[in-house]
């Protein structure tokens, strides 16, 4: 039985004794399985979406000079100046300046920075 259906059910048993027999279910009943599916993509999808992106947000704020950090590019490299919306960055002997939204992550050593898997290859 489906919800919609056990929903239906519910609201024929709660019509009034008054009501003919083959009266449709009041338009409620219809809204019910909507209002569901909205609050179940709200806990499930928006709401974790939202706690990343201001954890993410805290991390960019936080950043300070001497921080080793893994730009969205895989670029390796040492905060030597913060600014209000963009960093100064050394890597090896390259200087950049880059956006703060461009910082993925800051990590303790290079060695540790979390770095997605190379695809596996195809074997013939």
């Amino acid at each position: 039985m489906t919800l919609l259906a056990f929903i239906g059910f519910l609201a024929a048993d709660a019509a009034p004794a008054g009501a003919p027999a083959g009266a449709p279910p009041p338009m409620w009943t219809n809204l019910v399985p909507l209002v569901l599916m909205v609050v179940v993509f709200y806990f499930l999808l928006i709401r974790p979406q939202q706690k990343q992106a201001r954890q993410q947000e805290d991390m960019r704020k936080a950043i300070k000079k001497g921080d080793k950090i893994v730009t969205t590019s895989g670029i390796l490299a040492t905060v030597v100046g913060v600014k209000d919306r963009s960093l100064s960055i050394r890597s090896e002997d390259t200087k950049l300046e880059i956006l703060k939204s461009a910082v993925a992550q800051v990590v303790e050593d290079f060695d540790k920075a979390q770095v997605d898997p190379a695809p596996a290859e195809v074997k013939k």
